[in-house]
């Protein structure tokens, strides 16, 4: 494959959120349908658990928290994908703010009871600054939830960014039935996939089907379901692909990662509305991704990763060419020549 094909389909981005709405849960759920796993963790504090796998540090286990950003790969459909895991709490925002710098886009998790908190916002301040792409995802919607368009106005006020909705929620909690796909005008039902496990039997009703959808989630939610789309269709913004990759709008979606449920609509939606890596700025002007010399930035240095040994790795974004296990390259801060002797990616 040629070196061209091979940026063509990779795609970098960031999770952020504030502590506890749900990112390092999505996280595994992507890890999972690409294959990188077969059973998610949890980012629970419980000896017993099985733990997330960006979880890794001991204090990470102990306390069911992430404090140090992690790199994961998987391939989905073709797309080599690069997730940076970053930390929630504000304890640890400075390893967050480094890390933000190697990604082409940021998916923002807002936990629906919760709406905007204070660490989102200054997570999604960094990400303004970067002009980079931003993705929407409300999680928890299987839990009692705050009223959607009051979600969405939150968003705009807080953050001042405009907001797409892609799908629309249908209840929440105990009486949450699914969401509604506005483009594709079908309901995908709630279906919960416990213990960790991929396969969801979601079940596709087409909205239309006014009969079959009022069995499905009953007439009430079926008439409140109606005007939601009609004033969705009338007041809210309407998707532009250039706004969302200047990041001037977001696309927003309704799940539950947890349980599983809207988070494969939304990678692929995510992928389809997201570029291979862009042109980088430097000192020595813009670097072309496509370029065949090699170039990259160190974003972050990881130190005593293994208790046996006194180690330390640099994690780098490359910005053009191709990495080869033992090549030579030119520090330029250092000013001289080093040999790059091992990877991991």
């Amino acid at each position: 494959m040629s070196l061209e094909s091979e940026i063509k389909k990779r795609r970098t981005f960031a999770i952020i959120s504030h502590p506890d709405a749900g990112k390092t849960t999505l996280t595994e759920k992507f890890l999972l349908y690409g294959g990188a796993i077969n059973l998610a963790g949890s980012v629970k504090g419980k000896k017993t658990a099985k733990h997330a796998v960006s979880d890794w540090m001991e204090i990470e286990k102990e306390r069911g928290i992430s404090v140090t950003s992690s790199v994961l790969q998987f391939n989905y459909e073709g797309y080599c994908i690069n997730i940076l895991d970053t930390p929630g709490h504000e304890d640890f925002s400075e390893d967050t703010y480094r890390t933000l710098m190697a990604a082409d886009s940021a998916v923002m998790v807002i936990d629906a009871s919760k709406g905007v908190e204070k660490q989102t916002i200054k997570l999604f301040k960094v990400c303004v600054m970067r002009h980079i792409p931003i993705f929407t995802f409300i999680n928890k919607m299987d839990r009692e939830a705050n009223d959607p368009f009051e979600l969405l106005d939150e968003i705009e006020s807080v953050l001042g960014i405009s907001t797409c909705p892609i799908n629309w929620p249908i209840g929440c909690g105990k009486e949450f039935k699914g969401v509604y796909d506005r483009k594709e005008k079908n309901v995908s039902l709630f279906k919960a996939a416990m213990n960790g496990q991929k396969e969801v039997d979601t079940e596709i009703v087409d909205a239309s089907d006014e009969a079959v959808l009022k069995d499905r989630i009953g007439d009430a939610f079926y008439d409140k379901l109606q005007e939601d789309i009609e004033l969705l269709d009338g007041a809210s913004a309407e998707f532009d692909q250039e706004m969302v990759s200047a990041g001037d709008l977001t696309p927003v979606f309704f799940g539950s990662a947890l349980t599983n449920f809207g988070v494969q609509t939304f990678l692929e939606h995510f992928l389809s509305m997201t570029t291979s890596p862009l042109p980088r700025k430097s000192d020595q002007g813009i670097i072309d991704p496509f370029t065949e010399d090699f170039s990259a930035f160190v974003f972050k240095i990881q130190a005593n990763m293994n208790k046996a040994h006194r180690d330390r790795i640099a994690f780098m974004r490359i910005c053009s060419g191709k990495f080869e296990a033992g090549m030579e390259a030119n520090h330029v801060q250092g000013g001289k020549k080093i040999r790059l002797s091992s990877h991991s990616r």
